[in-house]
Parts: C-alpha cells; structure tokens; sequence
C-alpha cells in the first residue's frame, strides 16, 4: 500500500530509522528498504518521504522502497 510519511528517527551508525504516518503511527526502515538509486546516508529526520507500507503479523509494519517525496509543481 502505496503510503507518506516524515522521517522522525535515523541510526545511521546501525542502519535503520522510523517513519512517522499521518496517524500517528511510526514505521519502521532499514537501509535495504531504500529504492535503489537512493542513499540512506542523504536522508535526514524532518524528510518527507514515500514508501510502500507493508503490514507483518510478527514484526509489525515496515516501509519498503523509501525514497524522498518529490514537491508538487
């Protein structure tokens, strides 16, 4: 499910951060979750992003193919 979000927490030294949602919820990344052609290292907390939501049953959601949201012209 095609989702947006803002970055609220990056650990660059281990690799993952989390994704705050529109409720409220926070969502969970890791460096292989960023689209390709996409630095992990180039986003900061503040970012507006977009990403794929995957919901698992044991781990709980997770956001894949993260990118920075592009502005709207």
């Amino acid at each position: 499910m095609p989702c947006n979000g803002r970055i609220i927490t990056l650990y660059v030294g281990q690799g993952h951060g989390f994704i705050r949602l529109g409720d409220h919820r926070d969502v969970f990344f890791h460096r292989s979750d960023v689209r390709d052609g996409t630095s992990f290292n180039d986003f900061a907390v503040g970012d507006a992003v977009q990403f794929e939501l995957y919901d698992d049953a044991v781990s709980g959601p997770r956001a894949l193919d993260v990118e920075r949201r592009r502005p709207r012209h």
